[in-house]
């Protein structure tokens, strides 16, 4: 459902959503004179346009967490104020960008000379006896991208965390803009290089929608099959960077052993290592099935691995109780995916799609229970694989706009699309989880030991390229 509302409204009619259970998925600006606000709930999505008026609109901050951050962002690259807004410090926007030039509008121009107009980030400062900043990055060892991680510290516990990104900002949702829908899927396929089939499908879910385009039911279960694949390499890769960093190396070689027989795999499926080329606008493209026998080996396999990990004691005992984020903050913060499920919150965006599926739940919240919860997904996306099924679905009729929804293997991926006369792409608003659970990682750190840190920030394992779009 969408509805067009007056400034004035937004905040009764987003309050009487969320109250009803819908949560705040997207908002998304453009050049046109409105904000969408989307809303997605059980069975059902409502967007809500927004005629924008005099470059501002009312913040729904003290309502939803996300509305604030998607708020802050909106304003970083549109320039529309969100008024009320209780923090309207800078998110994406770093002190050295240029005043009063906003990147996304089609007015913005060539970027102006970068200096430093506001001086270095606010962080805020802890005081009191014995209290010592650490911060880290946010060039870091290896290939992962830059991140700052602040600090503040006595003795080795962690009494506040600030993570600052954005240090890469790329502007991809621009470079879809004047792209034919067809140009624009090896781009989405590359919004996080370790998620290609879940941005891809997205973007295509987004595009089908909005030009009335019809997918088989042939191809809507051969799509399910890529996101199960996808969701499966990564689980594992996970599970033994968890074991990794609590010393247990030799678990790390061997789900190195088993991750690179599922990329062989994914390979033969659709010729791509990261299975990339698999999803297709209106199909798939498989060249063939994975193998159920082959993988049900690979889950006992796996299941073997997870238990010799559960059951040495080292592993047990820094696994259990180590970077708690509570169901209530959870909540509150807005988190998907495992993060959010090993915190016991129902949220999966294949209940409903999939016949019979039941997301795993976990209750700990600490990184045993998110550890926990890779691993038995594992063994639900074999699973799903060896005997997936889907419901027909009707044609959808065109539209000038499109939503699309699917479950990550990090969590819940949204796409938004927009397409002018000449059906050519205006706007793409991409949503990838790492955005909502990036802000859980410092409350799972609170009254943790730095040398947990590593640990902690594996076990929700967020993505800096999601996030820095």
């Amino acid at each position: 459902m969408i509805a067009e509302i007056a400034p004035g409204e937004l905040a009764d009619r987003a309050a009487e959503l969320l109250a009803g259970g819908y949560r705040l998925a997207l908002v998304s600006a453009g050049d046109q004179p409105r904000v969408v606000y989307l809303f997605t709930g059980p069975d059902d999505r409502v967007e809500l346009h927004v005629h924008v008026s005099g470059q501002s609109v009312p913040s729904l901050a003290a309502l939803s967490f996300p509305a604030g951050r998607f708020e802050r962002e909106m304003h970083d690259l549109y320039g529309i104020t969100p008024t009320g807004h209780p923090l309207p410090r800078r998110l994406v926007r770093h002190h050295h960008w240029p005043r009063h030039w906003y990147p996304m509008r089609a007015d913005a121009g060539p970027p102006p000379a970068f200096g430093d107009p506001e001086g270095p980030y606010p962080f805020v400062t802890v005081e009191g006896p014995g209290v010592y900043e650490i911060p880290v990055g946010p060039v870091h060892a290896g290939l992962i991208e830059p991140g700052h991680f602040r600090f503040s510290v006595v003795g080795e516990t962690i009494l506040k965390l600030k993570a600052r990104l954005w240090f890469v900002h790329k502007g991809i949702e621009k470079l879809f803009q004047g792209r034919a829908p067809a140009d624009g899927l090896e781009l989405a396929e590359r919004v996080s290089g370790d998620t290609s089939v879940g941005h891809a499908l997205a973007y295509c879910q987004a595009v089908e929608e909005a030009t009335g385009t019809p997918v088989s039911d042939r191809a809507r279960r051969e799509r399910a099959v890529l996101l199960e694949l996808e969701r499966l390499y990564n689980h594992v890769t996970d599970l033994g960077a968890l074991c990794n960093d609590v010393a247990f190396g030799v678990l790390y070689a061997q789900t190195g052993r088993v991750r690179e027989q599922l990329l062989r795999i994914n390979r033969e499926v659709t010729g791509h290592r990261l299975l990339r080329g698999g999803v297709r606008l209106g199909g798939a493209h498989l060249r063939t099935l994975p193998d159920p026998e082959r993988l049900a080996a690979i889950g006992a396999d796996v299941a073997e691995l997870v238990e010799l990990a559960l059951g040495h004691t080292v592993v047990a005992d820094r696994f259990t109780g180590t970077g708690v984020l509570p169901a209530e903050a959870a909540r509150d913060v807005g988190t998907l995916g495992y993060v959010a499920r090993a915190s016991g919150l129902d949220v999966d965006a294949r209940r409903g799609r999939l016949n019979d599926f039941d997301p795993v739940l976990r209750t700990g919240g600490d990184v045993l229970a998110r550890f926990q919860v890779r691993a038995d997904e594992i063994a639900a996306s074999i699973a799903l694989i060896a005997g997936l099924t889907c419901a027909d679905h009707e044609p959808v009729a065109p539209s000038s706009s499109g939503v699309g929804i699917a479950e990550g293997w990090r969590g819940t991926i949204v796409h938004r699309v927009e397409l002018g006369p000449d059906g050519r792409l205006t706007r793409v608003k991409i949503v990838d989880p790492s955005f909502f659970n990036w802000p859980a990682l410092p409350i799972a750190l609170n009254g943790a030991i730095v040398p947990d840190f590593p640990l902690v920030n594996k076990s929700f394992n967020l993505s800096y390229a999601g996030n820095d779009l």
